[in-house]
């Protein structure tokens, strides 16, 4: 990027207005310190302003009696248009949160614009009307959209992160108000022109970046009828506390201490790089971050200098190096918190096998690839998600105990298993306490659900169970007797 992007106006309703707010966001690089651009920060005023307006555009069913098929087709435009756009909005993206463009593109572009088409296909394979046969005779179940819709993001992959919330969202005929990360919120007042211009009508769909008091209005208001979020396990618990308290439906996709289980069948060599990939990609602050490896203790060694091999080419730097693999830590308050578990592991007992020197460029906040070995499962470097590309290798004796090892958690978000034998790894993998695991690497299917067990969160975003989320279900019963066509 060249210079910054100054926006004095939020997008409300589908345009551009002044905000009522006089706080400003600055948003700045995390690699190089310089300026990206900055955006009004909402209010109160700002977000119940934006929240009306969805309440207006939904009741008057300009998009929620839009048929299913038609949502779609506009949803399907704004993919090719955020195709079209992808070397600017990667860039933008890049400059924001720090991820390489390769990244950028393959692991947010390409994932964001996968989930949005499979909602448009779930949204024109759901049966949204269905005829029963009960106790009484004939019902007729009806799905309509939910209503005004709060989506709040993390900072981590916003782009894929704006898509898996707009994706389902306008699927289901919803009005959507998504408050982007204070870390990157230019990004999102982008996308969202996309869909105006893709189609989707005035009033559903509103911007209001903001930190935590930007947040709590949107929470809070009356007129909003889910909270969609996507952060932190914490925050999300505070969501879903107040949530709770006024009887507001609420998803949350949370945080994770993933494990992935390398099998004693498992090729130790063809296995690391995405086993490695799995641990550290985007500088490790993914929530579905492969961080505690099991390995069997007698290939312990085989399995480590393997992984050390690979993840020593892992090279963090500056995005725009063509060099760089990991970009920076989003800001120093994260930055100390990974270097503190780094240090809480060697306290611990723990050892760095790997500890890749971090680059004196920019005034970026890098940390290298780091693994830990002799760990066991009650250390805080195993219990806690670092959100950092820390891995901690932990050995077992026989498979019974890898899996209470890998269930031995409050996360159950992500997981995968390493083996010569699928079938075998198949029945590993149903014995996992988590919501997506993989077999020989790990990725997010846009049409099966993706959420978490216990503390990685409530509800299933994407494929069928996605869209379900965002929509209510209506029985009508026909009068006894009454039998239709």
């Amino acid at each position: 990027m060249t210079d910054p992007i100054e926006t004095t106006q939020l997008y409300i309703g589908g345009k551009w207005v002044d905000p009522h707010s006089t706080e400003v966001l600055d948003v700045f690089s995390p690699a190089t310190g310089e300026k990206v651009g900055s955006v009004p920060s909402a209010d109160a005023t700002d977000v119940d302003n934006a929240v009306r307006a969805a309440r207006e555009a939904f009741d008057s069913g300009v998009w929620s009696t839009t048929p299913p098929a038609q949502r779609a087709a506009v949803i399907r435009r704004a993919v090719e248009l955020i195709n079209e756009r992808g070397a600017q909005i990667g860039e933008l993206v890049s400059a924001e949160m720090g991820a390489t463009p390769g990244d950028v593109a393959t692991l947010q572009q390409l994932a964001g614009t996968g989930v949005l088409s499979a909602y448009a296909d779930a949204a024109e394979a759901y049966e949204w009307e269905e005829k029963r046969t009960g106790l009484f005779g004939e019902t007729l179940i009806v799905r309509e959209p939910i209503g005004v819709v709060g989506a709040i993001i993390a900072w981590n992959v916003p782009l894929f992160l704006f898509c898996n919330k707009f994706g389902p969202a306008l699927a289901a005929g919803c009005s959507v108000v998504l408050k982007p990360a204070p870390e990157t919120p230019l990004n999102a007042n982008v996308l969202a022109e996309i869909f105006t211009e893709a189609g989707v009508p005035e009033g559903v769909i509103s911007i209001v970046p903001g930190g935590v008091e930007t947040g709590k209005a949107l929470v809070d208001h009356p007129e909003v009828d889910k909270i969609t979020f996507t952060g932190s396990t914490a925050a999300g618990a505070s969501i879903a506390a107040r949530c709770g308290e006024q009887l507001k439906r609420c998803s949350l996709e949370l945080g994770g201490k993933s494990a992935a289980i390398v099998l004693d069948d498992a090729d130790a060599a063809a296995s690391a790089p995405m086993l490695v990939f799995s641990g550290i990609l985007n500088a490790g602050q993914a929530c579905v971050a492969q961080t505690r490896v099991l390995v069997p203790r007698s290939r312990h060694d085989e399995v480590v200098d393997a992984m050390v091999a690979v993840a020593s080419t892992f090279t963090p730097g500056l995005p725009t190096d063509p060099e760089t693999k990991l970009g920076p830590i989003i800001n120093d308050r994260q930055h100390e918190k990974v270097t503190g578990y780094i240090a809480k592991g060697k306290a611990e007992g723990a050892t760095a096998v790997l500890e890749v020197e971090a680059p004196s460029v920019g005034t970026g906040n890098f940390v290298g690839p780091t693994i830990f070995t002799g760990v066991t499962n009650d250390m805080t470097i195993a219990r806690e998600e670092i959100f950092g590309p820390v891995i901690s290798v932990i050995a077992y004796d026989e498979l019974d105990e890898a899996i209470a090892i890998a269930n031995d958690s409050d996360y159950g978000l992500a997981g995968s298993v390493w083996t010569a034998d699928v079938d075998k790894g198949i029945e590993v993998a149903k014995r996992v306490r988590t919501g997506t695991v993989g077999i020989n690497w790990y990725a997010i299917d846009p049409s099966s659900p993706f959420g978490g067990y216990k503390k990685s969160g409530i509800g299933r975003e994407n494929g069928k169970e996605g869209l379900e989320s965002y929509l209510e279900h209506k029985s009508i019963l026909m009068p006894m007797g009454y039998t239709t066509t």
